[in-house]
């Protein structure tokens, strides 16, 4: 939100009071409070009829420090708020002196400098990283007596802003006005469905603003050289949170805000939905089904849209009875098939519902200032909002998914979440203008909870469409209503790479895109693009994404992309791990990895699937792709072709190809299954070791489907010898050497050499061997 006319003057309607002066300190129960005044303070005279703006700064956590910036401090906080995992111990060390005022946390301090010009200084060790200037910190009372919190935040010379939830316009956020509201807008437009307030620095620091409400931010377009967050109302909390890299900054975050559980390795598989408004019955299904068969597409997660229930009824959870007069056994049918079940849900109630009457009387609806239940026709005719306010409310919704996980289905998508109104009256008396962003919270939370009874622990997922701060804790995330185009298969490998930068873990989108039907070179670049996603579903709106529907080609494609992703299964799931405990995505940003490279700031149309692949989809019908590799040796995945790095690449692609290389110094596990996406994947696992440099280690940790350890490998060059440890190794597996010298020898007991392949026998629960290279 604007509230300046250009460099000197204030918007008509607006006066903006800022802190100009730090007129004391105090310092208790381990924070640090500096009152600020808005008017210089020469002498007594000057405190009377003026302001002061209480700023308190503290850490909840080592390298992450607190501020609340306070108006008002007798304003009632209705709720919500977003949960913290904050530590039980202190973390600051404060010191005061006749200059400044400082707070320490880790490598991290904050500095409030005396005197007569108020500034704020975030240091990282002895480097400046940003900083809260002269009136920047401020209130704003707008004409007619709404008030806003305000801060800017200095935005460096080369510094980059990333982030602020999963959004579809450009990757680099500066120049960018971002509201943090969510809203059911499609991949097309700056809206999104997930917004998170919260951005990443390429200077490796994060900006996390603590509110649930609408947070307008000016990345760099208000104020070129600021980043400026503003909320209505008397009180604002963001926090500063140090790397030093990106990296660091996600795991710190996302241990504040909560870590992405571990979906079930199944979910890694190709789903198959029956789009939204196509006719279907169990015959439509088990042709899809049975077509995939057929034609050798592993097939993994079977998924009903919207007209499992009948029209005008939603939700209700019954499934209709005239279309499917045998749900229970039909799923059983497709359970014996190999399949997973999934179902669409929403959390809105049609006055058709059955489930309508019984929780109007209950008192389980959002509801109007007057009593009334809240009711529009946008979704469905007269729909009402469940009120997961209410305990009993979150039950009831409960119970019924309940009996559909009963009944045989494994998973639900969350649909919808965003249209939340802000006239209504919740039953915990909730701010509505909190709820509407935090609604999307507390259902996915009934849902996924739900499924932990039920199934347990890391057995749990969810296909959501709508977040907000901690909604990566529910699993898995998908990129809602696209386009069938390459425009929008860029802007959604945008989103998703945003939507990673704020700890999601897991993420997918629609292969083919959403809306309309793409053409089949669209649709067969897409498949490349979504196998090599976190999760992968075939999903559309008006037309079945069956690939024989395109053309032969894109059966062979999906065969291949699909086998290809079960047998990465062992290095993804590994990486799913690696989410799961720090909150770093298993699609990644290349900022992530190569945070010191200045030529992947800017890059969008690539990522890194976990450390060590790099994957470019190719966006363009003729197959044309131009890529960047960071300095380094890269090995193809697909040719084994070996290029060294630092370089831009333009090539042009079959359905069958796309840039997809493996990083030097990278140790690789592939399964021997590609058929499914849960197996044992020690089980005769091969390890695959690229371009490993002389002085350098790599590992490579296999685990159970559960996320266990069960064969950890570790290889460490010396000139010629590579010296390979195994623990443990109570399977056989295989190692392969790529991009380096031919295998001379091998020394080890159980351990032989095959037409270059290391062999190593089932043995002892450790074990060491040694290659030497000619």
């Amino acid at each position: 939100m604007k509230f300046t006319d250009g460099n000197w003057m204030i918007r008509e309607g607006f006066t903006v009071s800022g802190a100009v002066q730090a007129h004391d300190f105090d310092i208790r129960d381990n924070t640090l409070t500096a009152y600020a005044s808005t008017t210089p303070i020469p002498g007594r005279g000057a405190m009377i009829n003026t302001q002061l703006i209480t700023v308190q700064f503290h850490s909840p956590a080592p390298g992450v420090i607190g501020v609340k910036l306070i108006h008002y401090a007798g304003v009632q906080d209705h709720g919500p708020a977003f949960e913290l995992y904050k530590d039980s111990g202190s973390h600051a060390v404060i010191e005061e002196t006749e200059e400044k005022a400082v707070l320490r946390s880790g490598n991290l301090s904050v500095v409030i400098q005396k005197g007569p010009q108020w500034s704020v200084h975030f240091y990282r060790g002895e480097d400046r990283i940003t900083g809260s200037g002269f009136k920047s910190i401020a209130h704003v009372e707008e004409t007619g007596g709404k008030g806003y919190m305000r801060e800017e935040l200095d935005l460096g010379v080369g510094e980059w802003i990333y982030g602020l939830g999963e959004r579809f316009t450009p990757f680099v956020k500066n120049g960018q006005v971002v509201d943090i509201w969510n809203a059911d807008g499609g991949t097309s437009s700056e809206q999104a469905y997930k917004n998170i307030p919260f951005y990443i620095s390429n200077k490796g620091y994060g900006v996390f603003v603590n509110q649930p409400d609408l947070v307008s931010f000016e990345v760099g377009s208000e104020k070129v050289k600021k980043v400026q967050f503003s909320v209505q109302g008397e009180s604002m909390e963001y926090f500063i949170i140090d790397g030093p890299d990106p990296k660091g900054v996600l795991e710190k975050y996302t241990t504040l805000t909560g870590k992405p559980a571990l979906p079930p390795a199944w979910t890694f598989g190709l789903w198959l939905s029956t789009s939204f408004t196509t006719q279907y019955d169990e015959a439509t299904v088990n042709a899809f089904v049975d077509g995939m068969i057929e034609r050798d597409i592993p097939l993994h997660v079977f998924h009903f849209d919207c007209f499992w229930m009948k029209g005008f009824q939603w939700t209700d959870f019954k499934w209709d009875e005239e279309v499917f007069p045998d749900p229970q056994g039909m799923l059983k049918r497709l359970k014996e098939k190999g399949l997973k079940i999934c179902v669409w849900i929403n959390p809105y109630i049609a006055q058709r519902s059955r489930l309508f009457e019984e929780g109007k009387e209950k008192g389980y609806f959002v509801k109007k200032r007057n009593g009334d239940v809240w009711q529009w026709n946008m979704w469905q005719p007269g729909m009402a909002l469940v009120d997961f306010t209410n305990p009993e409310a979150c039950e009831w919704f409960a119970g019924y998914l309940g009996e559909l996980a009963d009944m045989g289905v494994d998973s639900f998508k969350t649909d919808f979440g965003e249209r939340i109104p802000t006239d209504v009256v919740y039953f915990d008396g909730s701010d509505p203008h909190k709820m509407h962003n935090y609604y999307t919270q507390l259902y996915n939370k009934v849902v996924f909870d739900l499924l932990v009874e039920k199934f347990g622990k890391n057995e749990a997922a969810v296909f959501a469409r709508s977040a907000t701060v901690g909604g990566q804790q529910f699993p898995v995330h998908w990129g809602g209503d696209c386009y069938a185009d390459y425009e929008s298969m860029a802007e959604s490998l945008r989103g998703g790479l945003s939507l990673g930068l704020g700890g999601f873990g897991f993420w997918s989108h629609d292969i083919g895109g959403f809306e309309n039907t793409a053409p089949a070179h669209v649709f067969k670049r897409w498949l490349a693009f979504g196998l090599l996603s976190s999760h992968s579903r075939l999903h559309g709106s008006t037309s079945y994404r069956v690939p024989w529907a395109y053309d032969e080609e894109a059966v062979d494609v999906t065969r291949f992309f699909t086998k290809l992703k079960c047998s990465l299964m062992p290095y993804l799931f590994d990486t799913a791990v690696e989410a799961s405990e720090k909150g770093i995505p298993s699609m990644r940003a290349m900022l992530l990895e190569y945070p010191n490279d200045p030529a992947v700031e800017l890059l969008d149309r690539q990522y890194m699937l976990g450390s060590s692949l790099l994957v470019a989809p190719v966006l363009s019908e003729i197959g044309e792709v131009t890529y960047y590799l960071p300095h380094g040796t890269w090995t193809h995945l697909l040719t084994g072709e070996t290029v060294e790095g630092g370089i831009w690449k333009k090539e042009t692609y079959d359905f069958l190809g796309l840039p997809i290389y493996v990083r030097h110094n990278s140790f690789l596990a592939r399964g021997k299954d590609h058929t499914r996406p849960d197996y044992d994947y020690a089980n005769d696992v091969s390890l695959n070791l690229y371009v490993l440099e002389d002085g350098k280690e790599a590992e490579v940790v296999v685990r159970s489907m559960k996320g266990q350890p069960e064969l950890t490998v570790r290889a460490v060059r010396q000139g010629s010898r590579v010296v390979f440890t195994a623990e443990g190794a109570g399977k056989a597996f295989t190692v392969q050497l790529h991009g380096m010298d031919t295998v001379q020898d091998v020394e080890g007991k159980g351990v032989t050499l095959a037409d270059g392949t290391i062999q190593i026998e089932a043995g002892q629960s450790s074990q060491e061997f040694t290659v030497t290279l000619k």
